[in-house]
């Protein structure tokens, strides 16, 4: 099969006989779970958070199943509480933790070595180098949480999460059914309880120490000279391609390490390099066992790595440059055509003095020019609680001037709670739910507000305005985005006004498949009226372009000889949602029917 890391973790997943899949979308673990949900025999699901599908996960470890959590680096930040204390209770049925870590940061606030989590809360770590032993890496990855008693965590990378490879299918495990067993001495972590396993976490990684000598998926593959590479996960692929004929330890199980099989193999070698992409993990390691090696000080500790930069960083002579830089035309990322929050950022943008906080989404684009909308972005949910300690510092002085921005999705994830503390805590911060009706930005999954679950079928929607109110937010205004004069309106009361409020913007993504398959109006430039205002243009639409006029030419066109240029709509781009026309006062924007 041709299957992507992704899809073949969860083929992988599938064979093993996982029972029950909880996670969050987040680039780039999402299509694992979107996957796996497509396998007859296992139950998925999106959670509303990282930490609750771990949760899940482990609760169905307790009865027994294997289960799966999955998420991106930034999601086990959430899931940490659960992560540590499942170390000490150990499992009934394997629990794997699938993480998918992003250097070079294609889609993420940060840049994190989670195999630092492995090391912290005493867990075995696998890391595959392609999709096929991804794949068969989940078989091994059971097998040990179960003989180990233990959590197992496995990092993958953007590179493994979406380059596709040749995957062997394999036939499906079939398992015991699930029980009830109870064993509160286990899984009860009061102090007393925890004192003793804690000290069973000890006596179990010495048995994975143990295990990782032999453990197939840690071997040495011999080569020629003096130079011998310790590595793992896609490192391995570069430091092959790199130097093909060079000895290589190559790690599937990074933590624990076997310590004898890397003493035997640097024993050989007058040089040792360690490759691995970003924290110097494994020669941090080395180091400590008094395993002399190089790695940080040649191998960059920032971004993704390839094998021009492995070979560049240790012979740098051997190597010239790839190519002469290619001049390219910017290609800025931006809301698409159409999107319902480029109407709320534009209110927003002609609201002066006012901070605005934001979260992690699609909206977080509502930051570059022209709408320059958005003054501060630190992880999901953060927005209300930023904002509510802004407000909490200005006192007075921060009225009407105090606004947090995040979506729908992100709401449910983290900022339920902020917004209960908000509440409770007598804030006066405008919070600002963009209600797009899905999890757009890691490729619209369903969420608990959407209607349907990960499989489609119909499920309770969250009603967002009685919940806020629920929470005890006095002031719930519902605006449409596409109205913008309307919604500006909305937002310049509710942000004046010295108590919480909540305004939820609601239009459908214009990417869900009802969006695209429903007949929409377009909108064109009527030249003849443009006076140049730019008024549409600083929406920043993709469809509306700038053309610019010398004095000459818009006297020739029969312009104002002090109109600058004119603004005019790409018909083929356009999405039909009539915000540019709501915010032209020259009639220069017409309406077509859709056909």
């Amino acid at each position: 099969m041709w299957l992507s890391g992704n899809e073949a973790i969860a083929l992988g997943a599938w064979e093993a006989g996982v029972r029950v899949a909880s996670g969050y979308p987040g680039t780039p673990s999402t299509e694992v779970m979107g996957n796996l949900s497509r396998y007859e025999g296992v139950y998925t699901e999106w959670a509303p958070n990282e930490k609750v599908g771990l949760e899940v996960a482990i609760g169905a470890s307790f009865a027994g199943a294997r289960a799966l959590a999955t998420m991106k680096h930034v999601g086990l930040n959430v899931a940490a509480d659960p992560l540590f204390t499942a170390a000490y209770t150990g499992v009934r049925g394997g629990l794997v933790v699938l993480n998918a870590d992003d250097p070079q940061m294609h889609s993420s606030q940060n840049e994190q070595d989670n195999r630092n989590y492995a090391y912290a809360a005493k867990l075995p770590l696998m890391e595959p180098s392609d999709p096929a032993e991804a794949k068969e890496m989940m078989a091994t990855a059971y097998r040990l949480s179960e003989e180990l008693d233990t959590p197992v965590m496995m990092r993958i990378t953007t590179r493994i999460a979406h380059v596709k490879g040749v995957v062997e299918k394999g036939t499906k495990l079939e398992l015991p059914e699930p029980s009830l067993e109870k064993a509160p001495a286990k899984m009860v972590m009061l102090p007393g309880n925890a004192r003793v396993r804690r000290v069973a976490v000890e006596k179990r990684m010495q048995a994975a120490r143990e295990l990782a000598e032999t453990l197939p998926e840690n071997r040495i593959e011999p080569g020629s000279g003096k130079r011998g590479f310790i590595t793992s996960g896609v490192p391995y692929n570069y430091v092959k391609e790199a130097f093909p004929d060079a000895p290589v330890l190559k790690l599937g199980m990074v933590w624990p390490l076997p310590e004898q099989m890397i003493r035997d193999f640097a024993a050989n070698l007058d040089e040792l390099i360690v490759v691995e992409e970003l924290d110097p993990f494994i020669e941090t390691h080395l180091k400590a066992m008094g395993i002399a090696c190089r790695g940080k000080d040649l191998i960059p500790n920032q971004g993704e790595l390839n094998s021009f930069i492995v070979r560049k960083a240790i012979e740098p002579d051997s190597i010239g440059e790839l190519f002469e830089p290619i001049e390219l035309p910017m290609r800025p990322p931006n809301m698409c055509a159409g999107c319902p929050h480029r109407g709320l950022f534009f209110g927003l943008s002609k609201i002066k003095d006012v901070f605005i906080s934001g979260d992690i989404g699609c909206y977080t684009l509502g930051f570059l020019p022209p709408l320059s909308a958005m003054d501060a972005c630190v992880c999901m949910g953060a927005s209300i609680t930023m904002a509510h300690g802004l407000s909490k510092a200005m006192g007075k002085e921060g009225e009407g001037k105090v606004v947090a921005v995040l979506g729908d999705s992100t709401f449910m994830h983290s900022g339920i709670t902020g917004l209960l503390n908000l509440v409770y805590n007598n804030s006066y911060a405008t919070v600002i739910i963009l209600d797009n009706r899905t999890t757009a930005m890691t490729g619209h999954q369903d969420n608990p507000a959407s209607g349907h679950n990960i499989r489609g079928e119909a499920a309770p929607a969250l009603n967002l305005e009685m919940l806020c109110q629920a929470v005890g937010v006095k002031r719930v205004t519902v605006v449409n985005p596409h109205d913008v004069e309307a919604t500006r309106k909305v937002l310049k009361e509710e942000i004046a006004v010295a108590e919480p409020s909540v305004i939820i913007s609601r239009a459908p993504c214009v990417l869900l498949p009802e969006e695209v398959k429903r007949k929409k109006p377009v909108y064109s430039t009527n030249l003849d009226n443009c006076t140049g205002c730019t008024q549409c243009v600083q929406m920043g639409c993709p469809a509306i372009s700038w053309t610019p006029l010398t004095p000459e030419e818009a006297v020739a066109r029969g312009y104002r000889e002090k109109q600058k240029g004119v603004a005019q709509i790409t018909e083929v781009q356009c999405n039909g949602c009539g915000q540019c026309a709501s915010v032209c006062k020259f009639d220069a924007i017409t309406r077509k029917e859709a056909k």
